[in-house]
């Protein structure tokens, strides 16, 4: 329970640092244009997305906040069924950091219908970012180089277990 609550704090603050440099972004460099950080490297630039990733579904900020709270749903679902073992915590500090990326987008659509965006690699010219969407990219990475080189197929096999209860639980109904 402990941990639970542990992480709920990292969650609160992690959408808390999000957030506040979001506010930055929005006060500072849509007033006063671009920062350079790195020259023709790095750029705080802001930018108003109102769509998804490499801005599809503009325009669409009600649907993907649907589509948010569902696997905000999903993760937490997932996340109360972690074992409870030393090797998963890891894995469950990963979860929190991608439901801060989700809350803090989704705070966005709800607040402005758009996701403040002000971080650009201007030398590879990559679509501008947040630190919400680092949350994301960074922890879906780490679950995917946990999966495949730190768990094995028998650490992972409580997602069998979990789907299978509840799928029991359909078919006895």
């Amino acid at each position: 329970m402990k941990e639970r609550i542990r992480h709920f704090i990292y969650l609160c603050v992690l959408i808390a640092l999000d957030q506040a440099l979001k506010f930055w972004a929005k006060s500072t460099l849509q007033e006063n244009g671009p920062l350079t950080v790195i020259p023709k490297v790095l750029k705080l630039q802001y930018h108003e997305n109102s769509g998804a990733v490499w801005g599809i579904l503009q325009g669409k900020a009600s649907l993907l906040s649907i589509m948010t709270i569902f696997i905000l749903a999903a993760l937490l679902f997932i996340y109360l069924h972690i074992p409870k073992e030393p090797k998963f915590k890891f894995l469950k500090l990963i979860f929190v950091f991608i439901a801060a990326g989700a809350v803090g987008n989704m705070i966005d659509r709800i607040a402005y219908h758009f996701v403040v965006d002000f971080i650009y690699f201007e030398l590879i010219n990559f679509p501008i970012f947040n630190v919400a969407d680092c949350y994301v990219t960074v922890s879906s990475v780490l679950i995917i180089l946990l999966a495949l080189f730190y768990y094995k197929d028998e650490d992972l096999s409580f997602f069998d277990r979990m789907l299978k209860s509840k799928k029991k639980e359909n078919y006895d109904k």
